[in-house]
């Protein structure tokens, strides 16, 4: 009578594959978990960002706006605005400029004002945005009224007129680069490619009034934001 045969002492794992694949995911998550303790190390050990500098004093902030008022010939103040206190100062970031800039913009009232404004408080509060409005407005009202009759009389000289549409010429090349900085920071994803598109369109092709565009476009602009938010 032959032998019974001997039982091996662990049980035959029939599914060696499948053991296998549970093995090397168990070794994936574990990697993941340790990348993404990581990140959260490294998050928390990050810095907090600082003001790019601190406030300027009032004098400051006046001396500025007057240059700025008195200087931005051609309509160009926009992109000198941005030069002054975003390159050249770095009062401000970009994305913080471009959001004065389309706040100011979408107010009723001058836009070079609104913006005044804006910046004014950021740096010094109710005392800064009133020393900026002032000094973008009186002193260019006072060149005005001194010199005035002087350019009315000038205006119809050749010579005059050429260097007037080449300060004309240089000052819609810098609003046309604060216009592709502002929409290069507002076009991230579809829905504001497609808001942008339809202001332009709307605008342009259209010739709607800028009211109406902003009446229709901005409650669905901040209904987007506001989703987003709070994903």
């Amino acid at each position: 009578m032959p032998a019974p045969l001997a039982l091996p002492a662990e049980p035959i794992t029939l599914f060696e594959p499948d053991r296998i694949a549970l093995t090397d995911q168990k070794e994936n998550s574990d990697v993941f978990d340790d990348d993404r303790r990581a990140e959260r190390h490294v998050a928390a050990a990050r810095p907090e960002p600082q003001p790019i500098s601190t406030p300027p004093a009032l004098v400051e902030l006046f001396l500025v706006f007057t240059k700025l008022g008195i200087t931005s010939i051609g309509g160009g103040v926009n992109g000198m605005m941005h030069r002054e206190f975003v390159t050249h100062r770095r009062w401000f970031t970009d994305e913080d400029f471009l959001s004065g800039l389309a706040l100011s913009q979408s107010l009723p009232g001058v836009n070079v004002a609104n913006l005044a404004l804006w910046l004014g408080y950021r740096c010094r509060g109710i005392s800064g945005a009133l020393a900026a409005l002032s000094a973008v407005l009186l002193p260019p009202a006072i060149v005005i009224i001194l010199i005035g009759d002087v350019i009315l009389r000038w205006s119809g000289n050749p010579v005059v007129g050429a260097l007037l549409a080449g300060l004309a010429v240089a000052a819609t090349g810098m609003n046309l680069w604060v216009g592709y900085l502002a929409t290069r920071y507002a076009c991230t994803d579809i829905a504001a490619i497609v808001l942008t598109v339809a202001a332009f369109t709307g605008c342009t092709v259209f010739h709607l009034s800028t009211l109406v565009v902003v009446a229709v476009l901005a409650p669905i602009g901040i209904g987007i934001g506001f989703l987003k938010a709070r994903r």
